[in-house]
C-alpha cells in the first residue's frame, strides 16, 4: 500500500495548512462585505436589521456545521484505503442529508423565524426590515448546506487549495452581487439577501461541477450520473446510520459549545455595559487566533483520517505528532503577539475609553487562553478525522459541566477576570476529556495485525 509518510514533513504539512487558514479567514468576511455594502448604502435600521438577520443565520448554520465535519472523515478514511467508490458513496450519502435538511428549514422557516424574533429584541422598524432578510435569504439554505458537504470533501481529501478557491468565488461573487442589488438597484437589507442567496446557489453548482470532475479523473469513472454514483453503496443503510450517527453527536458536540459561549457572553453582561464591551472586542481577537488553530486542525483531520483508514500506524502517530507540534508553535506566536501587539489590536477595535482599559485588563488571560486552546483544536481535529464522534459528545458534556463549576467557583473570588479564566478551565477541560479516549485508536491499529509501515 502506498506510505502517507511522504506528504507528513513539516513543510508539506505548513503549506498544506495556510490554504485553510486563509479559507477560514475568509468567512467573516461575507458579513463583513454586507455590512460595508449596506453601511454606505442603507439606512442605520436597515444595518441593524442585518445584524439581527445574520445573527440568526449563524446560529442556525453552526447548528448544521456537522455535515462538513462528519463528511471529512469518513472522505479521509475511504480516501487513505483508496477505496474510490465509498468516496463518492460518502459524498451521495452526505448530499442527502444536506438537501433533506435543507428542504425541512424552508418548509419550517415559519416558525424559525417567529421563534428567533421573539428570542431577539430589536425594534419594530429593524425588526420588520430583519424579517424581510430573513425569509429571503433562508432560500439559499440548501445550497448553503450543500457548499458544507463539499468543502468536508476538500478538508477530507487534503486539497487545502481547492477548499480556498472556493471559499474566495463564494466570497467574491457574494460581494459583486451586494453592490449591484444593494448599491446600484437601491433594494437595501432585501438586495443584500437576494445577493447573498444567488451567490450561495451558483457557488453549489460551480463547486460541485469542479467536485466531480475532480474525483472522476481521480478515480477512473464517468462523469455520467451510472457511472459516477455507485447507487447500491449509496443507499446502503448501515453506512447511512453510521453517517447519521456521527452527525448527530457532532451536532449535540456543537449545541454544548454554542451554549457554553452564550452562558459566558450571559454572565459577561451581568458586570455591566463595559465588561461586555470588553468581552466582545477580546472574543474578536481570539476568534481570529482561532483561523490559525483550525486551519492546523484541518490538516490533522486529513492527515490522522487518511493513515486511519490506511491502518497506518506509522502515519497515524507522525500525523498526531507533527501536526500537533506546528499548533503548539502557532499557538505560541499568536499569545505573543497578543500580548507585544494587543493595545494596537483594541485600539482598531474600539476608542471608548473604559471599553479600551477593561479589555486590556484581559488581553493576559487571553494570551493564556490561546496557549491553552490549541490541545483541544488538534483533537477536534483528530476526532473528527477518524469519526470518533460520541467521543467528543460526551467529552463536551464533561467539559460544560466542569466550566459551568468553575464559572461558579472563579467568579465568587475574582469576578469579572474570574469568569474569563473559567473560559481557560474550559478550554483545558475540552482537552482532557478528548485525551481520555485517544486509547482506544490504538485498539484500531491492533485489530489488523499486518499494519501498512
Amino acid at each position: 500500500m502506498h506510505s502517507h509518510t511522504d506528504s507528513l514533513s513539516y513543510a508539506s504539512l505548513t503549506a498544506m495548512a495556510w490554504p485553510f487558514i486563509l479559507a477560514n479567514a475568509s468567512v467573516p468576511l461575507l458579513g463583513i462585505v454586507d455590512t460595508a455594502v449596506i453601511g454606505n448604502t442603507g439606512s442605520v435600521v436597515e444595518l441593524g436589521a442585518i445584524a439581527l438577520g445574520s445573527l440568526i443565520f449563524s446560529f442556525v448554520y453552526w447548528s448544521f456545521g456537522f455535515l462538513r465535519m462528519g463528511t471529512t472523515g469518513f472522505i479521509a478514511q475511504a480516501d487513505g484505503s483508496s477505496n474510490h467508490a465509498e468516496v463518492r458513496a460518502v459524498l451521495g450519502r452526505s448530499c442527502i442529508i444536506a438537501l433533506i435538511i435543507g428542504v425541512l428549514l424552508l418548509v419550517t422557516q415559519w416558525p424559525i423565524g417567529a421563534l428567533s424574533f421573539s428570542l431577539l429584541s430589536g425594534d419594530e422598524a429593524v425588526e420588520s426590515v430583519a424579517k424581510t432578510y430573513f425569509y429571503t435569504r433562508i432560500w439559499g439554505a440548501p445550497a448553503t448546506l450543500l457548499v458544507f458537504v463539499i468543502m468536508g470533501v476538500w478538508i477530507g481529501l487534503g486539497e487545502a487549495k481547492e477548499l480556498l478557491k472556493l471559499q474566495l468565488f463564494l466570497n467574491g461573487l457574494n460581494m459583486v452581487l451586494d453592490i449591484l442589488a444593494a448599491g446600484v438597484l437601491g433594494l437595501g437589507a432585501y438586495g443584500i439577501a437576494l445577493g447573498t442567496v444567488f451567490s450561495e446557489i451558483i457557488t453549489c453548482l460551480v463547486g460541485f461541477y469542479r467536485l466531480q470532475r475532480c474525483l472522476a479523473a481521480k478515480h477512473g469513472v464517468g462523469v455520467a450520473w451510472h457511472a459516477f454514483w455507485p447507487m447500491e453503496r449509496v443507499r446502503e443503510m448501515t453506512q447511512m446510520w453510521r453517517l447519521l450517527t456521527a452527525n448527530g453527536d457532532i451536532m449535540i458536540r456543537t449545541l454544548l459549545l454554542v451554549f457554553a459561549f452564550s452562558y459566558f457572553t450571559n454572565e459577561a453582561a451581568k458586570f455591566g455595559v463595559v465588561s461586555l464591551a470588553a468581552t466582545h472586542i477580546v472574543l474578536q481577537i481570539m476568534a481570529f487566533t482561532a483561523f490559525f488553530l483550525d486551519g492546523f486542525a484541518y490538516v490533522a483531520e486529513s492527515q490522522v483520517g487518511r493513515s486511519y483508514g490506511a491502518r497506518n500506524v506509522q502515519a497515524f502517530k507522525l500525523a498526531l505528532h507533527r501536526t500537533t507540534v506546528l499548533a503548539a508553535v502557532a499557538a505560541v506566536i499568536l499569545a505573543a503577539a497578543i500580548l507585544f501587539f494587543g493595545e494596537m489590536l483594541v485600539a482598531l477595535l474600539t476608542d471608548l475609553d473604559d471599553v479600551v482599559v477593561a479589555s486590556l485588563a484581559l488581553l493576559h488571560i487571553c494570551a493564556v487562553y490561546v496557549i491553552a486552546s490549541f490541545p483541544a483544536f488538534q483533537l477536534d481535529g483528530v476526532f473528527i478525522g477518524t469519526s470518533r464522534t460520541k467521543e467528543m459528545r460526551n467529552a463536551s458534556f464533561v467539559s460544560l459541566l466542569v466550566f459551568l463549576l468553575a464559572v461558579w467557583v472563579l467568579t465568587e473570588t475574582y469576578a469579572f477576570a474570574g469568569l474569563w479564566w473559567a473560559m481557560v478551565v474550559f478550554v483545558i477541560a475540552r482537552a482532557i476529556s478528548l485525551w481520555v479516549y485517544v486509547p482506544r485508536f490504538w485498539n484500531h491499529f491492533s485489530q489488523d495485525d499486518e499494519v501498512t509501515v
